[in-house]
């Protein structure tokens, strides 16, 4: 499994890029970043980019509710990008563990995600 997490639009604006199968090691690798990012924003947007995505292991499944439960009103937006097969799946999965709008993306409409995501964050002033 490789996750990858990348600061946008300084830091309220996370993009994780998934392939493989999700374990706990991985949940325990990025959630961290992802509570610094809430911590320093208090809400944050994400943008969730599966390519080649296999699913959770049952620990990381775990983690996965834990985290959601734990931060449900701190995501604002959610773009899942990914294989078609994965939206239904991923949008029943994430609504009940966020007060977020969340949209679903096919692959192919990895930059209209991001401007959706994006849309309305005051960008930094130089």
């Amino acid at each position: 499994m490789s996750v990858e997490l990348h600061d946008e639009s300084d830091g309220n604006l996370l993009v994780v890029k998934l392939n493989g199968k999700l374990s706990k090691l991985d949940y325990e690798r990025f959630i961290p970043e992802v509570e610094k990012a809430i911590n320093e924003h208090g809400k944050i947007r994400v943008l969730v980019e599966m390519r080649d995505f296999h699913g959770w292991t049952a620990g990381a499944l775990w983690e996965d509710v834990k985290f959601d439960l734990k931060h449900f009103a701190h995501i604002e937006r959610l773009a899942l990008v990914g294989e078609r097969k994965w939206e239904a799946g991923m949008a029943v999965f994430c609504k009940p563990f966020t007060s977020a709008k969340v949209r679903y993306f096919d692959r192919h409409q990895l930059d209209e995600a991001f401007v959706w995501v994006a849309e309305g964050i005051r960008q930094p002033t130089a």
